[in-house]
């Protein structure tokens, strides 16, 4: 560890390079100059230990942390706690990583560069709060449709491989009736490969059935916790409880953080990119931003091109006016990002405006 006298405090920026077990940071002056660097151990005694460190080099800190949303999540969470400043910052360029090299005092430097030169300005969420236990949520019943999926998915390959009399018996069955069919199926030993065949359509119809009840409970506390959370969200025509939850996780707990509705559509991956060149402006469909978001707000336009009046009226004269089916779309999910902003986004504001302490 590396430091400078006290007498010498300025206004500041550490960067931090986050992993699983051992942080790196390094800390610029506000000309760029480097004042020193620390390894950080990942708990709560390592935080305070390097803030204390921080304090030392200057007064106003500002700390550029890579990660904040896996291994920095920890330290962010602390620094915002003392009151401090905190920026997240993407992985460093590879062009950069090609010139310059790669090892974590390096990655440090480059995430409090991109700080000082405004490069990176985004807030990390809080993660403190509703939308927090939605994600945690999120991630028990998205891990549990997958393996529900892969069940169902070995099931039949098992019964394409498996003894004629068998295959005969349940290869034509839907899939409800084919779960019900083979939870009931025994083996009265295990001498000859149906019946291993048996027992092994038994297990994945009963692990299908088992991760069916979990889901359900999943469904049920995430549709509870969303209407708590935003009662105004779930009431909207199309939004269900999972539609919900991605809104809400992707708003996070600290909605003030995103600037205005272009942010919020830029963040859901559903604004225009500018593809100008010469002569020629034009724009092409935004491939970034939080791409389940993005697909939350897809089956909410499906579903009001179905069953909502004035969304199918506004498809009518939009089609009349030569509009195609996907750019009807893209201006429908704009329109829907407008009401989202008005209830998840624009209430924070309007009392942070009001607050300004």
């Amino acid at each position: 560890m590396t430091s400078i006298p006290d007498s010498a405090r300025r206004r500041i920026v550490v960067g931090v390079d986050t992993h699983k077990y051992a942080h790196v940071a390094v800390a610029l002056d506000s000309l760029g100059a480097r004042l020193g660097d620390t390894v950080i151990t990942v708990n709560r005694a390592g935080y305070a230990e390097f803030e204390r460190w921080a304090r030392q080099l200057g007064q106003l800190i500002t700390f550029g942390v890579e990660g904040t949303g896996s291994y920095g999540a920890g330290l962010a969470s602390f620094l915002r706690r003392r009151g401090h400043r905190v920026v997240e910052v993407n992985r460093p360029d590879r062009r950069i990583r090609h010139l310059h090299g790669k090892d974590d005092p390096i990655d440090a430097e480059s995430a409090a560069r991109a700080v000082l030169s405004g490069v990176a300005t985004a807030t990390p969420k809080s993660a403190d709060g509703s939308a927090e236990m939605i994600r945690q949520i999120k991630i028990a019943k998205d891990t549990a449709v997958k393996s529900r999926s892969q069940a169902i998915i070995t099931l039949k390959t098992v019964i394409v491989n498996a003894p004629p009399e068998l295959r005969e018996e349940l290869e034509h069955l839907t899939d409800k009736k084919l779960i019900e069919r083979c939870a009931d199926v025994s083996n009265d030993g295990m001498m000859t490969p149906v019946d291993a065949a048996r027992y092994t359509l038994h297990s994945l119809a009963e692990r299908y059935r088992e991760l069916d009840r979990e889901l359900r409970l999943h469904d049920l506390v995430l549709a509870t916790l969303t209407r708590r959370a935003a009662p105004a969200l779930t009431g909207l025509f199309g939004i269900g409880a999972d539609s919900a939850a991605e809104l809400l996780v992707v708003v996070g707990d600290n909605p003030g953080r995103i600037h205005s509705e272009a942010a919020l559509a830029k963040l859901c991956g559903a604004c225009p990119v500018p593809a100008s060149s010469g002569n020629t402006t034009r724009h092409r469909l935004n491939r970034g931003g939080h791409r389940q978001a993005n697909a939350a707000l897809h089956r909410i336009i499906i579903v009001r091109m179905r069953f909502h009046e004035p969304t199918i009226n506004y498809v009518t004269r939009r089609t009349t006016e030569g509009k195609t089916k996907r750019e009807i779309m893209r201006c429908l999910k704009r329109s829907l990002i407008r009401e989202i902003y008005q209830i998840l986004v624009a209430p924070h504001k309007v009392k942070s405006e009001a607050n300004p302490a």
